[in-house]
């Protein structure tokens, strides 16, 4: 099992899936064995485009072929669900791409089938597993320049608004906070824990769909500002300033990047790091493995991990009235 080689399937043909099929053709020991879209022509496409093995017309066609060791879901947000339960009842090991899905309900079930069935299941959180982003942990753990104080984190890019965009869809959950707000909130979480407090407040576009959320995360002793917008590009940075010196994650902090340690002297230190991919590489490897040693769960980004993130980011919606 150690060597074995994994055939991977990908549930939809958008986007995030060209990224991640592109990393995918980039890790050994495993394969791109079939798309599927409802869109027959669009599978054929990126078959051809990424040289999978087949395309499906249907995703259940695809759940239901016994050559398959793992599914990537790259659905919008409001099918993660229905499409990790698809696969799950077919004891396929499912990486669900972020948001997991819509609320904390939802992913329950989610987590709970995994469970019954034995199967595998991760939330698709790349950055968690990416070098830079470890380095940057391991220091704020270890307490290399003392206690983090303050964070602050942004994300935010300007996209034409078009209605009938998956981004700007309330129907699927676009809007600016499930998006590329949940990076600068799991970066929060993934540094200082769960808060004493949350404090947000947003913008909507017309379709009911928040274009703007900033949010304050309040702990003893400590504070992280948040910002997700639709509204500008931003330098979607995360900055940790601890009391010795400050960590910073240069743009944009949740992909492959370089971290700058400043001491307390303004003595500064570009890390970098050797990244060859996008960098779903390394998530994908990660996954492999734990299909390899027969793991039912991921250590690294494990239930509880996405437990918190999701409760955390329906407290967010309570707050600013968001709902769905």
């Amino acid at each position: 099992m150690k060597s074995k080689i994994i055939n991977w399937g990908i549930i939809g043909a958008g986007k995030i899936a060209t990224k991640f099929a592109t990393d995918l053709n980039t890790v050994s020991n495993c394969n791109f064995y079939a798309i599927a879209s409802r869109n027959i022509e669009k599978a054929e496409a990126f078959k051809e485009n990424f040289n999978a093995n087949i395309a499906y017309g249907s995703y259940e066609d695809l759940v239901l072929d016994p050559n398959i060791d793992a599914i990537y879901i790259a659905t919008p947000h409001s099918f993660h669900k229905e499409h990790t339960i698809l696969c799950l009842n077919q004891q396929k090991p499912v990486l669900c791409e972020k948001p997991f899905a819509m609320n904390l309900e939802e992913v329950e079930a989610m987590i709970q089938l995994s469970k019954q069935k034995k199967t595998l299941l991760m939330e698709a959180m790349w950055t968690l597993f990416l070098p830079h982003y470890q380095y940057a942990l391991k220091l704020i753990e270890s307490k290399h320049f003392g206690n983090l104080t303050t964070l602050e984190a942004d994300f935010g890019f300007h996209p034409t608004y078009n209605e009938t965009s998956r981004v700007f869809d309330k129907s699927v959950g676009g809007g600016s906070l499930l998006d590329i707000g949940i990076y600068p909130v799991f970066a929060a979480l993934s540094t200082l824990g769960k808060p004493d407090s949350i404090e947000a407040e947003a913008q909507f576009f017309d379709s009911g769909a928040d274009s703007e959320c900033e949010i304050v995360f309040n702990y003893s002793g400590s504070k992280a500002y948040l910002k997700s917008t639709l509204l500008a590009q931003t330098n979607t940075e995360a900055l940790f300033h601890c009391e010795r010196g400050t960590i910073k994650i240069n743009g944009r902090f949740h992909q492959p990047s370089t971290v700058v340690l400043t001491d307390k002297e303004g003595n500064s230190v570009t890390k970098t790091f050797d990244c060859k991919t996008i960098g779903y590489s390394y998530e994908i490897e990660h996954f492999n493995q734990l299909i390899r040693t027969g793991k039912t769960e991921s250590d690294i980004m494990t239930f509880d991990k996405s437990k918190q993130l999701i409760s955390t980011l329906d407290t967010i919606r309570q707050l600013i009235g968001l709902n769905y």
